[in-house]
Order: structure tokens, then sequence, then C-alpha cells
């Protein structure tokens, strides 16, 4: 009798972007879940988070799918359905790399507000892409919170020469704000992920 041996674990990918986001993809399916937390309507300052997932290689991964939480302006998560309705803020979004040209992901937001005293603003993300068993957390912080970040316990967790892979850069520009972020999964500049 032949014995089986267990096989190796299957990778996410590359499949996942299109079932978690079939609207982007242009299938006929509605995503539960867009690239916008927060609508026109919503309150706060409106900015957009423009980036690129990179591969060990400085290559720009075309089927990672980023998934971003936040709080909302006044610092709270919605509470309800009803809540992001009214409000128009969601306070999660999803979105891949793999139909927009550049590779880029785009997220629409308001820049979110402190949850504590300490706490600088920021967004949480989750990345998911081929080849990896698990996805990974990391954490967007702005440039223009130069105060506040100083003192956020997460952000001087991570070593001062690491800082820089978790700010993204207000880039000049007129009318919503617009902030660079780019993720660098291995190699030169990795980004900080964090074991949660």
């Amino acid at each position: 009798m032949t014995t089986l041996k267990q096989t190796p674990s299957q990778t996410v990918g590359p499949y996942f972007a299109y079932g978690l986001c079939p609207q982007q993809y242009d299938f006929a399916f509605r995503s539960l879940f867009t690239a916008t937390l927060a609508d026109r309507e919503a309150k706060g300052e409106h900015i957009t988070i423009v980036g690129q997932v990179f591969d060990g290689n400085g290559e720009a991964v075309f089927d990672a799918m980023l998934e971003v939480s936040q709080v909302d302006s006044d610092g709270r998560y919605p509470a309800s359905r009803e809540e992001c309705i009214a409000s128009g803020f969601r306070g999660f979004a999803r979105v891949g790399t793999g139909t927009d040209p550049q590779r880029r992901f785009i997220v629409e937001t308001v820049k979110p507000g402190r949850t504590a005293p300490d706490e600088a603003p920021h967004l949480n993300v989750i990345v998911t892409m081929r080849g990896m068993l698990l996805h990974t957390f990391t954490r967007i912080y702005f440039d223009d919170e130069t105060a506040a970040n100083e003192r956020d316990p997460v952000l001087t967790s991570v070593p001062a020469e690491r800082h820089a892979t978790l700010i993204a850069r207000r880039e000049p520009g007129d009318g919503a704000a617009v902030y660079r972020f780019d993720i660098h999964m291995q190699g030169e500049g990795e980004t900080v992920f964090f074991d949660l």
C-alpha cells in the first residue's frame, strides 16, 4: 500500500483580487467594498492615496489586493450600516492593483482623526498577493503630521531609519490632497510590516 504524503501549502493568489473586487475587474458581480472609504458628502478633508506595491525585484505587482480601514475625521469607526449610509463614510475599502495601467492602487477617503491624544492620524492596511501564504499588516501615516507622528506609540516603536517606509508624502497640486505611498514587500526600502 502506498502512503501519501502531505502536499505543500497553497499560496493565496492570483485569483483573490478578481473575486473580492469584481466590479474593478469588470465582472458582472457587485463588489461588497470598493476603493472609496468616504463619499463626497462625508465630513472632513478629502484625500486620495495613490501608490504601488513592489516585489523583491522592484517590479510593480499587478495582482496585489489591499484592504484599508480607518476612523473618520472625528476619530470614530462607524458603528452600523445605517451610520455609514447617513454619514457617507464606510471606514473600509478594498482595491486591487490589476486594472490600472501603472499598476497603482488609488483610494479615496477623508483624512482620519485621532482615536487617542497620543496617536497620529493613520490608515490600517492589509496586503495580499500571489506567492504569500498569509497577508501582511502595515500602516500609512502622513508627512504633514510631524508632531503627532513623533508621539505615536506604534510609529515610535519602529526603528527611526525605517519610519519613512510608513509615511505617505503629500504631492504638490491644487484641489484635493493627494498622498503617495508605495509598499515594498522585500528588499531595499522594505515597508515595515506588523506581526498581529
